[in-house]
């Protein structure tokens, strides 16, 4: 199938050459009083993918709708290709691909057909649109499943049509929210492959995310936010080593001499009763230390991950 470079006349809007595709600038989303975004700022660069984090009600999606349009901003400012996102809303999203978090596709037609109808809200004319359509489920895996209706797709067929429909208007960005989520691992990893495709081939994403793993993979950075506000940002493997170390021991029921330990050796942790996390660098020997031996055998020693940042950072309890 053709190239996902823009060279044949993808985007409706001039591109921007600096290599920024989108920037925020002190976003700001009030629903009433309550300020479900707050002094957001944040870029995203030509054929990269960011990766926005966070529990649920953190601003994530409220941040992303005000990205595609969708819900306008209470403040701030947003350049997407470089132009003004209150000024050229309408040929901006001419250049962005949305996957919500819904699988919001037409019950009542062909695979093909929600393909074909989605490109004519872009104008694409009808000869066009089919062979996009075409090319576009078979990148996805799904060429055999053109004819089928809706409800007789898997969920995890059902995501990659939605991720298909996004891409039909070519474009230079692409918003997916929560791509994977309730996905089996073998629809996910099929998902990540051909995400890790596009990204190759030059096309700049904006994803959200609950698997931690899934924004390891595929996200070049990553913001975290938390109450509307950003908390961290920076490259997934920085965050981990800033914020958590390399290296990290579980114990199970941890005794007074363990937490004497890690008391006297300043050692970053968590002590959550039955269990304590402790963080470390490569300096700390954790592995050393704390030996399935001296823990009796409650000791699980792991090299620390993005997950163990999230929950440091966000914290643990349960979000409604």
């Amino acid at each position: 199938m053709d190239s996902w470079n823009g060279a044949d006349g993808w985007m409706a809007v001039t591109p921007d050459v600096s290599g920024t595709v989108l920037e925020a600038r002190n976003l700001q989303k009030l629903f009433g009083d309550f300020p479900a975004v707050e002094d957001v700022s944040f870029d995203l660069r030509r054929g990269e993918c960011l990766g926005l984090l966070g529990p649920n009600g953190a601003g994530k999606t409220s941040t992303i709708r005000m990205v595609y349009g969708f819900s306008p901003m209470t403040s701030g400012t947003l350049r997407i290709f470089g132009q003004d996102m209150r000024d050229h809303w309408r040929a901006i999203k001419h250049g962005i691909g949305v996957c919500q978090q819904e699988n919001n596709l037409d019950p009542d037609l062909t695979v093909l057909q929600n393909l074909e109808i989605f490109a004519s809200y872009f104008n694409i004319p009808h000869k066009e649109a089919a062979r996009r359509a075409v090319d576009l489920l078979e990148f996805m895996g799904l060429e055999h499943r053109g004819g089928s209706t809706v409800t007789e797709l898997s969920g995890g067929m059902m995501r990659r049509v939605v991720i298909a429909r996004a891409l039909i208007n070519r474009p230079e960005l692409l918003i997916l929210d929560e791509p994977t989520t309730g996905l089996d691992p073998q629809s996910r990893h099929q998902v990540w492959d051909r995400l890790e495709s596009l990204r190759a081939e030059g096309l700049s994403i904006l994803l959200t995310t609950h698997y931690m793993d899934e924004a390891a993979r595929l996200c070049d950075r990553l913001v975290i936010i938390d109450h509307g506000k950003i908390l961290v940002q920076g490259h997934p493997a920085d965050l981990v080593k800033e914020h958590v170390g390399r290296d990290v021991v579980e114990v199970r029921d941890p005794g007074e001499e363990i937490r004497g330990l890690v008391r006297d050796l300043g050692l970053r942790h968590e002590d959550l009763e039955r269990r304590m996390i402790i963080y470390g660098s490569e300096e700390d020997r954790l592995f050393d230390r704390f030996t399935p031996l001296m823990c009796g055998g409650s000791c699980q020693l792991r090299t620390a991950t993005l997950e163990d940042v999230f929950l440091v950072l966000t914290g643990r309890e349960l979000r409604e």
